[in-house]
């Protein structure tokens, strides 16, 4: 039998890793709910991360492309971004609006909104997504988006060509 050493774990994954038990301790200091409670939602503010960082990239090409093609720009329909198996978010469902909003703005029911928008544009995710973000007040989900903003480029794309 032959031991394999476990590879080290580069900074980018251990500063991801950081982050993320920051948002649990966060969550459990502050949000009253239970680990079984705050995890879908927790989970979905992360995929709508990843998610928006990969849509952002295709936007970016499609722009380019847009310029050169004799069809038109592609940028806002969702079959251009299905094609390279990428979701496709309207306005008020992509993160960075999300992490724009005011406190004051029932962001709760902001992100419940985009949730409801990616499904929409995005049928094979019909029902899957966490809609429950009314169960926090608007301060620490503001915080939970900044906290989840701070995941990078490199890390959200997972060595994809984003």
């Amino acid at each position: 039998m032959r031991w394999i050493a476990v590879p080290a774990k580069d900074n980018a994954t251990t500063t991801l890793e950081k982050r993320l038990w920051d948002a649990a301790d966060q969550l459990r200091a502050n949000s009253g709910l239970k680990a079984q409670e705050y995890s879908g939602p927790i989970l979905g503010l992360i995929f709508l991360r990843f998610a928006g960082v990969r849509f952002a990239a295709q936007r970016a090409k499609l722009e380019k492309a847009g310029a050169s093609s004799r069809r038109g720009s592609r940028v806002d329909e969702p079959a251009a971004y299905h094609a390279e198996g990428i979701l496709y978010l309207a306005p008020e469902a992509r993160f960075d609006y999300l992490l724009t909003l005011p406190e004051a703005a029932s962001i709760g029911a902001k992100v419940n909104a985009a949730m409801r928008e990616i499904e929409k544009h995005n049928p094979p995710l019909a029902g899957a997504l966490p809609k429950t973000y009314n169960l926090f007040t608007g301060t620490l989900l503001k915080e939970l988006l900044k906290k989840v903003s701070e995941i990078n480029r490199t890390s959200a794309c997972l060595r994809r060509k984003c």
